[in-house]
């Protein structure tokens, strides 16, 4: 299995919740896009910044693996 090397924690971002390198999206709401239903190539859509690794990585992550 990969590393999680695009999951990053600071305490100045987001208040220390586990984030996609480093930006403002975090674990919990590619989690809750995933959810609610939404695809990948549809979160891919609406947050063009993202790439599809980072969403993978964020599941997996959310998986506890």
């Amino acid at each position: 299995m990969g590393q999680l090397d695009r999951i990053t924690q600071q305490a100045e971002v987001m208040g220390g919740k586990a984030c996609i390198r480093g930006m403002r999206v975090t674990v919990g709401m590619i989690v809750g896009q995933i959810g609610a239903g939404h695809g990948i190539d549809e979160i891919l859509a609406d947050y063009p910044y993202l790439e599809r690794e980072d969403i993978l990585q964020a599941l997996r992550y959310a998986a506890g693996s």
